[in-house]
């Protein structure tokens, strides 16, 4: 068991219905630490990177557009397993698969408008965090304040 990072992005659609808070509180209670957070406005050339992998697909053009309609959060966390922690906790992407608990299940509507995206690997989340933070926006957390969380065996968390 690792020290990950991930990034989330809290989309238009729960930016607009203002669930930022709560679903920022589900992420902190399970543990995380919020690394790096901003609001902004996504551009254009940057959303076509981010989304590249559904190019061609009959639903990217209307993603495009959903994530260009309004503000975002971006925020880096990192925890322990924090790739997988933060999928559990969303749930499904269809909002309608997903079981009462999770961030969809509670507040999701369809799978288009699905609240917030998460990296789906380690790789994923690299690559996701370089590309809307760099370095400098990245707090540390050190290791004492995670003391009530984490527990430390032979200089590892676990």
């Amino acid at each position: 068991m690792s020290i990950e990072r991930t990034l989330v992005i809290i989309k238009p659609d729960a930016v607009d219905r203002r669930l930022t808070g709560k679903i920022i509180d589900r992420f902190l209670a399970k543990g995380l630490d919020v690394v790096a957070m901003k609001m902004k406005r996504l551009e254009a050339d940057t959303v076509q990177k981010h989304y590249e992998v559904h190019k061609g697909r009959d639903f990217y053009g209307d993603l495009l557009e959903f994530m260009l309609s309004g503000p975002v959060i971006l925020m880096v966390l990192e925890g322990k397993e924090a790739v997988q922690v933060v999928r559990v906790l969303l749930g499904p992407t269809d909002a309608a698969q997903a079981s009462p608990g999770t961030i969809r299940g509670d507040w999701g509507l369809s799978t288009r408008y699905n609240l917030v995206h998460a990296s789906d690997s380690l790789g994923s989340a690299q690559k996701e965090i370089d590309l809307f933070f760099q370095d400098s926006e990245i707090c540390d957390v050190h290791e004492q304040d995670r003391r009530w969380i984490l527990a430390k065996k032979n200089d590892e968390w676990i």
